[in-house]
């Protein structure tokens, strides 16, 4: 494989990267002040923004990933799905699977989230659901970073750790 590709799709690759931990970094502060002071609406509304962001944007790198390795997905009704249950499969000669079943179960429900969030303009979000979601999406943040640094390694070894 061309070595400037590499080094593109790892650029690619860690930029949005940068982005996702920056939303784990504005959650994690959200968390921090509910623990100070009783739930507002406004405060709900805010990390179910940012959780809708989390998952876009882990979406905008598995998009990256999927482009590089192995073509596009098509973009039907099961487009987002698909997409990051592609994201458990190892495909031989091809890439290594990025994500386990576990951060895919965790991830997935992040993607229901979202529909949700995007849909709820009619009856506003479940505050217990959101808080909930908020305290698992930063329990299992380690976890699933942890999974993306590793296929970040290994295409990194295919430029000798240049990158």
């Amino acid at each position: 494989m061309e070595e400037g590709k590499i080094a593109l799709f790892l650029a690619d690759f860690d930029h949005q990267l940068s982005q996702i931990e920056k939303i784990y970094d504005l959650l994690d502060s959200r968390s921090n002040a509910l623990a100070r002071k009783k739930v507002a609406p406004e405060s709900v509304e805010s990390i179910g923004y940012w959780l809708h962001n989390l998952f876009c944007a882990y979406e905008d790198l598995f998009k990256i990933v999927s482009a590089f390795w192995e073509n596009n997905i098509g973009n039907d009704g099961a487009f987002h799905r698909a997409l990051i249950r592609r994201m458990v499969l190892t495909i031989e000669g091809v890439r290594p699977a990025l994500l386990s079943e576990k951060s895919f179960r965790h991830l997935d429900e992040l993607r229901g989230f979202r529909h949700v969030f995007r849909h709820a303009y009619s009856y506003g979000l479940d505050d217990e659901r959101v808080i909930y979601l908020l305290k698992k999406v930063l329990k299992e943040k380690k976890s699933v970073l942890g999974e993306l640094n590793t296929l970040r390694k290994k295409v990194a070894s295919l430029l000798g750790g240049r990158v």
